[in-house]
């Protein structure tokens, strides 16, 4: 899968709201659905991971997709997560890149004078049906309905360097920890990027094991994949500002696709936010996506969740095997 000599490895990249996503054709996989495809991807595709993400190719912030087959011919495309820690079970701002990417590459066929697409993707959380808008040919934003989202735990005190906090658990396509930051001494900004890797790392760590982070019907989406720092700053529409601290420290530009129905589903258990309502939610890079909740069931709150994204580089990468770097690093 890596290239050797004389080969180069082509991907293209995009970004969601500022966050990247690096798609790549990595060939066949075992497995009948992504999910199982994912859990072969961790046993033999770490090294391109690594490959793909770590310094000098990538970076600690970096996430990409290797594109599969969807799980059956009701699907059109399917998608394995990665990131600086593995193998993720969702990624909205993921999705909507790779439906942009699909329509760019012509992977789906846009009728002429289309103004909406509805493109099926597999994640390894479930399938997700997406709507592209389309403008002369171009998908401008694409919205996705996410598997269901619940709550899985309210009221939980963690302490922190930065004093204690109240967390709030719930399931987005993969589990999240929510703090309110609108009292800490830290903001959902740049300037304070550091504090809050390590506020993010320190809630995850106070909560691994918590009983409400075991997934119900599969136990490969289980565990607290990333904390969600979040303030408010305005109320109508409803509009919260975050960064998601995920997998090793890495920051989530985006406002980030599975979280921001992880929040909507606590924010409907508070009775903050109805069936239909938009949340504005806004990443550290400034970009939004807009969420709301479709209907709710018995497994929760059925979510969409709209952004865009674009394309900013088409990369062919080499390793010389010479080069005593090997696979790359990581300086955080």
């Amino acid at each position: 899968m890596i290239p050797g000599p004389g080969e180069t490895l082509t991907t293209a990249d995009y970004h969601a709201a500022g966050e990247p996503f690096r798609i790549v054709d990595a060939g066949p996989m075992e497995g009948r659905t992504v999910l199982d495809r994912r859990s072969w991807a961790q046993e033999h595709l770490d090294d391109l991971r690594r490959f793909l993400v770590n310094e000098p190719r990538g970076h600690a912030d970096m996430y990409g997709g290797f594109v599969v087959p969807p799980d059956d011919a009701d699907g059109d495309l399917g998608v394995v997560f990665f990131h600086n820690h593995g193998f993720s079970t969702a990624c909205g701002h993921g999705t909507i890149a790779l439906v942009v990417w699909a329509v760019d590459e012509g992977v789906i066929d846009v009728p002429v004078g289309a103004g909406r697409l509805e493109v099926v993707v597999d994640v390894p959380s479930g399938r997700l049906h997406t709507v592209a808008r389309i403008e002369d040919g171009r998908a401008v934003s694409v919205r996705f309905r996410n598997v269901p989202s619940f709550v899985g735990a309210t009221g939980i005190e963690v302490d922190t360097s930065f004093g204690p906090v109240e967390a709030e658990l719930s399931f987005g396509g993969a589990f999240y920890a929510s703090v309110a930051i609108d009292d800490l001494t830290v903001s959902a900004t740049a300037g304070h990027v550091d504090d809050l890797i390590t506020l993010g790392r320190e809630v995850k760590a106070a909560l691994a094991g918590h009983p409400s982070l075991v997934h119900p019907s599969d136990e490969r989406l289980s565990g607290c994949y990333g904390t969600i720092l979040h303030e408010t700053p305005g109320a109508d529409p409803l509009h919260q500002r975050n960064v998601t601290i995920f997998a090793d420290g890495q920051v989530d530009r985006s406002p980030c696709g599975s979280g921001t129905s992880a929040r909507l589903a606590l924010l409907h258990h508070h009775g903050v936010i109805g069936v239909d309502d938009a949340f504005h939610n806004e990443g550290i890079a400034g970009g939004l996506f807009v969420g709301r909740i479709e209907s709710v069931t018995d497994d929760g709150v059925v979510t969409t969740v709209e952004g865009s994204a674009h394309r900013h580089a088409t990369s062919a990468f080499t390793l010389d095997p010479a080069d005593p770097l090997g696979l790359g690093f990581q300086l955080r």
